[in-house]
């Protein structure tokens, strides 16, 4: 293959859920395109403990993308969760989420995706400029494009060939656990159930349940370094660290036996910067990564896809070149800008609420607290 050229549209690079999500939006209108990944569609997704649950409006946005049926089809779907606060429960609250390890939710759209899209491959090289893109792979292949996507997640080997710089915006900003629980999913006494911290201004955020299949599924939410030694406590004992930092979740979840292995994921707050470039768009995690806290990730990554394949590419494809200027228009769009600007806002505020001790985050408790409770007070009116 050494030395062949293919000539394409739109070149993606990265098969994650932004890459596959633009990709097959864009194939769908009857855009030449190839998407190339280092996992062909024969291969299981690795393991990657991320983005395990999703609610209503991200279900909005894969179905607007095309991918609903698929996303329904791998998930297993609650449509209640119960809500605990400060340890007592505040309500029952009607709530459509989906959940899926995810893995699984790349392999189901993945294989929505038409045939012979997927190109397998690793990404050598990137030639960039005003009119036309030159990706050159491993095996010495090369695509020419109009347009390349670059939806890498966190991997970062490309972003120094295209001139790109990652920026951490805050470092180790939170830290994600996940666990499945030793009983079955039906011997728990609720759907779903999240468990917000006993205490305010800790360090601990949330746990939450969910089924998955026929195992009930466990996230944690906190703000500590993966180097603490409360993390090597839990990988050790989970169910002990658990009823410290949790001491009334044996009242809402009495068997708290933990089955296999624990990940935890430290999480980071980047920003990739530079990206105003000739023929080339940076979208997903590979532009902006997110806190699992406010759960803003997904919708995030779902937003870039659509405002890409359904605004910005059929309008840049309509006329000659592919320079910086039409790029930008799509940075300064204003849903997506507005979308990422809550993300980060919303990473932001949940982490100091929880680890600031100034006196203004001192008053932002409270007043939180009383907005809490007055939420709790009307809707505990609903709990049996």
């Amino acid at each position: 293959m050494v030395g062949t050229s293919t000539f394409v549209d739109i070149a993606v690079i990265g098969a994650g859920l932004a890459g596959c999500c633009v990709a097959g939006a864009l194939a769908r209108t009857g855009t030449c395109l190839t998407l190339i990944d280092v996992q062909d569609g024969r291969n299981r997704a690795q393991r990657d403990f991320r983005a395990e649950k999703f609610g209503a409006d991200q279900m909005a946005l894969f179905e607007a993308l095309g991918f609903g049926p698929a996303l329904r089809a791998c998930t297993t779907a609650t449509k209640e969760v119960v809500v605990v606060r400060y340890g007592r429960l505040a309500y029952r609250e009607a709530a459509r989420e989906w959940g899926a390890p995810y893995p699984a939710l790349v392999r189901a759209v993945r294989e929505a995706l038409p045939p012979g899209l997927l190109r397998p491959g690793r990404v050598a090289d990137l030639t960039l400029g005003p009119d036309r893109q030159e990706v050159t792979l491993g095996d010495g292949s090369r695509l020419t494009a109009r347009l390349v996507v670059l939806a890498t997640g966190l991997g970062q080997a490309l972003h120094a060939r295209a001139g790109l710089r990652r920026c951490v915006l805050s470092p180790r900003h939170s830290l994600a656990v996940g666990f499945d629980m030793a009983a079955p999913r039906d011997r728990f006494p609720f759907p779903a159930l999240t468990y917000f911290s006993e205490r305010f201004g800790g360090r601990d955020a949330y746990l939450t349940l969910f089924p998955l299949g026929s195992v009930m599924r466990a996230n944690l939410f906190c703000y500590r370094d993966p180097g603490e030694a409360w993390v090597a406590d839990l990988r050790r004992d989970p169910v002990t660290t658990l009823q410290a930092m949790m001491p009334r979740l044996a009242d809402a979840c009495p068997d708290l036996a933990i089955a296999g292995p624990v990940e935890v994921r430290p999480i980071d707050l980047t920003r990739t910067e530079g990206v105003e470039r000739d023929g080339l768009v940076v979208i997903g995690d590979a532009f902006q990564t997110a806190c699992p806290i406010p759960g803003t990730g997904v919708s995030k990554l779902l937003t870039d896809a659509d405002r890409l394949a359904r605004v910005h590419v059929p309008a840049w494809l309509a006329t000659p070149g592919m320079g910086r200027d039409k790029i930008a228009a799509f940075y300064a769009d204003p849903v997506k800008r507005a979308c990422d600007t809550h993300s980060l806002r919303a990473s932001i505020y949940a982490r100091g609420l929880a680890v600031e001790t100034g006196a203004l985050w001192r008053a932002r408790r409270l007043r939180n607290r009383v907005a809490r409770t007055a939420i709790h007070v009307a809707k505990s009116r609903l709990v049996p």
